[in-house]
């Protein structure tokens, strides 16, 4: 394809199929074998002035009349066929246009591209059957003025049906009549009136607004008129930036997050007739003075707010030199070419991903409702042969990712065939939680009628198959928003018999679509039952189109089977972090206290100082570092200045409050809903303008959290200002640190009265995001709340990842215990909390909001137990939120056990591959010494930790005194340590103290109602290869290693060290276990979860097992030294910790009578196994009772 292709060419190709005249063609002039190229040009973008040479950029087909395909397009260079005979493609352009190519059957395929690879051994690959469906409307019926119904025509149509109007100023654009009587007998109440359908009668009686008429226009590759390849060269690969150019000749195309990229730029021709005027549409009489347009230029020179910073446009903008141009797209992939490690690096993966993205031009005549940027279709293969749907075929699509739309959506797999998880309440309580990205489907009999004579409009389309419609809203069997993940769990049918917990590392390849931001509209994925047939939305809901419109980049992603080791979608995760250049460990995490769930609104200056004042007291236990007041301290939501009389201190009370938990050691937080108010607030009376409403003119529906509220627009300017000087006054005047931002999903709800109808739902959130971070400058720590998931990335440092957490595990009577929506409970957050764990320190620090302690609730010990597990494993934030004086020493334990948080987010092992309504139960993380930090700083003050006498006391609350967000950690991952680069998005390993040695710790959770045994392949949970940590960011899988490993270590002959966190049980584990693919078995309760810790046996050494101190068995040591007759072991003193430690010791002379001490004193122990690892290994695990604290050394001994 090009000179520079490398030998690991991973064969991922975009190829463009050639126009093709039998395929969806009416056209008797098109229905013969000969295709008419007319206008069509084939350019090189790289030429040099001469014309012929193109260098390493541009290789081309064969002439189009032998090429099987227009363009070619991979990580390695851009190919496009010619139009003669000849290898110069710039001859096309001096070609005449009445030149016709003969099209032989071999191009009969029904697709417009595809991406695919013969080198790929899962041998999967999609196609598209459209470049582009842009679904249209006309302009007027984009405004309040056509949509929304007066209160008195309201009342009148309610009463008797029709309109009081005559003739032209007739609301419903025609003259009406009514059928009325028995047996069809009409009666003409006025002149001029036409009979109407039952439709239309029952839209007035239960005020609906007026039809919209949509049109859908589809673009193939019949419609390409101008194609140019932009290649990249080596030279140029090596000094690429982000501010470069994407036009300069060899630079490619820049994606940010993803680096230089091959691509193709192609134009379209325009579907509109150049007889179609502005002045057209106006003397149509549907348009009368009651749709009264407001000046298009209005917002064309709108300035943004001054407190916005202005971002670089980069932004490919269409070179509008011809009006016959209509959208135009750019596919790209990522380079590999070369000898540039940085930019292989940059391209993702070995399955490079194909991303696109389209860019409308102004028509001040339509609006946009949606650009559907991909029809596709998942075509598997065996043998090179396509399989069909009654093959035996075990590499079928078996599960989808269904990624909801804000924090509280549903979001998790689910199997294939079974019904998508959705909100159990009504839609008038609920829609608006959910209402993402809204495919608005054409009226094909309406909108073509009326586009075709009422409006003039010349649509130049004749491929209106109705047999052949798009997936839209009504007839998709799935629905996600952003992105989705197509997956296969690899069995086959004849394997189902086996009980065992199916992995995804076990399974077959993925799909992913979606896209890599939610900036300029919202993002739908539509899939059908099967999971062979999806349509990629751009959801633009009636955007006015008086200016370019632009789609975010579209992304799709082959991934092979067993070629990832944590899960499918973690390459795509990486490219949306650093295309949004999100920054997740520039803070460090949040550890605190919450008023919210013990008190809920009912909060006051003596509730929330009695808190603080236990939480001081409790730092030697728990090193809390906020402590946030939640809702409940204004009068009413927008008055966020007036505070509930009677409740807190008049004159500053909020400072007063924040400066007192600053005083206390702890950074203070609040709550705000800055796009929400209430109904009777004063905001909503002072400024009713600011209100979003709805298409009939009506407020918004918000849904329900316990009572309605309004939103407010963020498109109009001074809602921003009211934003920003809320949020100021929280940081400067009331001096909050940490800010908890609520029902953000608020500024941009459904509906076309907003301020400014040339922008998106997604623009409008995006610029109240850019709003608020402005606002509240970089070093305040936000946590979004209620928000689009993708509108927040790169703008907040913590983010709920699901609904709010509840004293029950299911929605409690009278709520649905079904739910699946937004209804508080333990189980949704649980199921969030794990199935976007892969977010977490990628794109922000994950909260899966509070754990709830407190023996008021009706939660079990095994149901706390499980939250705290998924808590600790995934590694987010971690919040109490009860009446810390009434909460027990058992319960608090829990917590004690699982802090510090390490900042590592575990694998989740069925994330893609469970059968439980989304919930994975299985979460892994690693363990390494081998990764621990050499620096001097670190190593210097774990050494004098080993030494009594240089120990210096240092109590934990003098640390966060001085940095509350800092977590002093020396051989894990440390959030807001300067050594960690804040754009880190590997954290699937804790780094553990030297002599530790490797292992892995594994949660196994029982989300069934009832007692259950679990069954998980044994050797998905073993550490076999932790030395790839550093050159992969984790360790390599079995499987993967299968080729590879000859280590008896990496192996463990001698078998595994098998703990049981939770319940402090051991068992040694022999090797053949792993040799023979044996399950683990595990006999659960309901809904509870055990930790495990698995680490390769050495009998000739001492080893450190674990305890009952800390979740990973591994950060509450220091240090580990061990000789022939000895071991020292350095335990962590910063918290007081009672519990016990485990230990191997291989069986030596002397060793019943060893001397143990803890801290200076005689130690408690005893023997809990002896393990027998062969004829001639053998020892005992001991169990070391300790005690730690501030005013211990922290030092174990074992002298023998």
């Amino acid at each position: 394809m090009t000179a520079d292709k490398t030998d690991d060419y991973p064969g991922w190709t975009f190829r463009l199929n050639v126009p093709n005249p039998n395929i969806n063609d009416s056209s008797e002039s098109r229905g013969s074998d000969n295709f008419d190229l007319e206008g069509v040009q084939l350019l090189p973008k790289n030429l040099s002035p001469a014309g012929k040479d193109y260098g390493p950029l541009y290789s081309p087909l064969p002439p189009l009349s032998s090429s099987l395909y227009l363009a070619e397009l991979c990580p390695h260079g851009v190919s496009v066929a010619s139009l003669s005979g000849g290898d110069d493609p710039a001859a096309s352009v001096a070609k005449d246009s009445s030149n016709k190519i003969s099209v032989g059957q071999n191009r009969s395929k029904k697709w417009s591209w595809s991406f695919s690879s013969q080198a790929s051994p899962s041998q999967w690959n999609v196609t598209s059957s459209k470049l582009l469906s842009v679904t249209y409307r006309p302009v007027h019926e984009a405004y309040p003025s056509y949509t929304n119904i007066s209160k008195s025509r309201d009342y009148w149509h309610k009463s008797v049906g029709w309109c009081m109007e005559k003739g032209a100023a007739c609301v419903c654009g025609k003259c009406r009549s009514i059928a009325i009587g028995r047996g069809g007998r009409t009666k003409t109440r006025r002149q001029k009136r036409c009979r109407i359908r039952w439709g239309e009668i029952k839209r007035r009686i239960t005020g609906a607004p007026n039809p919209i008429h949509r049109v859908t226009v589809n673009y193939t590759v019949d419609d390409i008129i101008r194609i140019e390849p932009i290649g990249v060269s080596s030279s140029a690969a090596t000094t690429a930036s982000a501010s470069q150019q994407t036009d300069s000749p060899g630079s490619g195309v820049w994606i940010q997050g993803i680096g230089n990229c091959n691509a193709l730029r192609i134009y379209l021709r325009s579907k509109f007739g150049s007889n179609s005027t502005e002045k057209d549409l106006r003397d149509v009489s549907v348009l009368s003075s009651d749709y009264d347009l407001p000046d298009l230029k209005k917002w064309d020179s709108l300035p943004p707010p001054p407190w916005i910073n202005q971002d670089s446009d980069s932004t490919v903008r269409v070179d509008q030199e011809s009006k016959h141009w209509g959208p135009v797209l750019t596919f790209a992939i990522p380079y590999q070419g070369g000898n540039d490690d940085t930019q292989r690096d940059r391209a993702v993966h070995k399955c490079p991903p194909l991303l696109w993205k389209v860019e409308h031009p102004p028509n001040s005549l339509v609006a946009v409702d949606s650009f559907m940027l991909m029809d596709g279709a998942l075509h598997l293969h065996q043998g090179g042969k396509e399989v069909g749907s009654s093959s035996s075929y075990h590499e079928k699509p078996t599960n989808v990712y269904i990624h909801g739309y804000q924090s509280w959506s549903f979001s998790g797999s689910v199997v294939q065939g079974k019904v998508q998880p959705k909100s159990a309440m009504p839609n008038v309580l609920s829609k608006a939680f959910n209402h993402g990205g809204v495919v608005l489907s054409e009226d094909y009999a309406n909108g073509i009628d009326y586009w075709g004579k009422n409006l003039k409009i010349q649509i130049i389309d004749d491929e209106y198959d109705i047999g052949d419609d798009n997936l839209n809203e009504g007839n998709a069997f799935y629905k996600s928003d952003m992105f989705a993940c197509i997956s296969s769990n690899g069995i086959a049918s004849s394997q189902h018999d086996d009980e065992r917990i199916v992995l995804d590392e076990e399974g077959g390849p993925a799909v992913i679509i979606g896209f890599l931001a939610q900036r300029e509209q919202f993002g739908s994925v539509l899939l059908d039952k099967y999971l062979r047939r999806f349509c990629l939305y751009s959801c633009h809901e009636g955007v006015v189109a008086n200016r370019s419109i632009t789609s975010d980049w579209a992304y799709c992603q082959i991934v092979d089977r067993n070629t990832y080791d944590e899960e499918a979608m973690v390459y795509y995760v990486h490219a949306v972090g650093d295309h949004n250049e999100a920054r997740p460990m520039e803070k460090g995490l949040t550890c605190g206290w919450c008023s919210w769930y013990h008190y809920y609104d009912d909060i006051s200056h003596a509730s929330l100082s009695k808190n603080a004042d236990i939480l001081e007291n409790s730092m030697t236990t728990l090193g809390f570092n906020v402590c946030l007041i939640d809702d409940g301290y204004m009068t009413a939501w927008g008055d966020w200045n007036s505070l509930k009389p009677g409740k807190f201190v008049r004159d500053g009370g909020m400072r007063v409050l924040s400066d007192a938990i600053r005083a206390k050691g702890m950074k203070p937080g609040v709550w705000l809903a800055p796009f929400a108010c209430d109904k009777f607030s004063t905001l909503a009376k002072e400024h009713p303008e600011w209100i979003i409403r709805n298409d009939m003119g009506r407020h918004a529906n918000s849904a329900n959290c316990g009572k309605f509220f309004y939103g407010l627009d963020a498109s109009n300017p001074a809602v921003l200002k009211h934003v920003y000087d809320t949020i100021r006054r929280a940081v400067d005047e009331w001096g909050f640190d940490v800010l908890k931002l609520d029902f953000l999903y608020a500024s941009c709800l459904s509906g076309n009265g907003k301020y400014n109808p040339s922008i998106s739902r997604a623009e409008a959130m995006y610029l109240g995001m850019r709003t608020i971070r402005a606002a509240a400058g970089k070093d305040t720590f936000i946590i979004g709340c209620g928000c689009p998931i993708g509108s927040a990335v790169g703008f907040v440092d913590g983010m709920r990842v699901s609904c709010d957490t509840g004293p029950t595990f299911v929605p409690p009577f009278p709520f649905p215990h079904w739910d699946n929506g937004t209804l508080p409970a333990l189980r949704g957050m649980l199921r969030n909390t794990m199935s976007r764990s892969p977010f977490g320190h990628r794109w922000w620090h994950n909260d899966p909001d509070c754990i709830l302690l407190g023996e008021s609730t009706k939660l079990t010990n095994d149901e706390v137990v499980s939250a705290a597990s998924v808590v600790a494993m995934t590694g987010g934030m971690f919040l109490l939120s009860d009446d810390m004086e009434k909460v027990s020493e058992s319960r608090l334990r829990i917590a004690q056990r699982i802090f510090p948080l390490t900042s590592v987010t575990a694998v989740p092992l069925d994330l893609h591959s469970t059968m439980n309504s989304g919930m994975p139960s299985v979460l892994r993380l690693w363990c390494t010494e081998k990764t621990a930090p050499t620096n001097g700083t670190a190593k210097s003050k774990s050494e004098d930790l080993c030494h009594p006498e240089s120990i210096e006391i240092t109590y934990p609350k003098k640390i966060l005194s001085q940095q509350a967000s800092k977590i002093e950690c020396e051989f894990i991952h440390s959030p807001g340590d300067m050594d960690v680069d804040p754009y880190s998005r590997e954290r699937s390993c804790i780094k553990v103290a030297s002599g530790l040695g490797s292992w892995t710790v594994v949660s196994l959770s029982n989300w069934l109602e009832h007692t259950a045994t679990l069954s998980v392949s044994f050797s998905a949970l073993v550490a076999h290869s932790i030395d790839d940590f550093a050159a992969t960011g984790a360790p390599r899988s079995l499987r993967s290693l299968a080729d590879d490993i000859s280590s008896p270590r990496e192996m463990s002959e001698h078998g595994f060290h098998f703990f049981s966190f939770w319940s402090s049980e051991y068992v040694w584990i022999p090797h053949q276990t792993l040799l023979d693919n044996a399950p683990l078995v595990k006999k659960l309760k309901p809904h509870a979860t055990e930790i495990f810790h698995i680490k390769p046996a050495e009998p000739t050494r001492p080893q450190y097992i674990g305890s009952d101190l800390h979740f990973s068995c591994g950060f509450e040591v220091n240090s580990f030294h061990w000789s022939d007759r000895h071991v020292r072991i350095c335990l962590r003193n910063d918290y007081k910790r009672q519990g016990s430690i485990f230990l191997y010791l291989p069986e030596r002379d002397g060793l019943n009578r060893a001397a143990v001490t803890v801290n200076g004193k005689p130690g408690l122990v005893e023997i809990v196994a002896r393990p027998s690892m062969g004829e001639n290994f053998s020892g005992r695990v001991l169990r070391v009772y300790i005690e730690t604290g501030p005013h211990e050394d922290g030092l174990v001994s074992i002298l023998w």
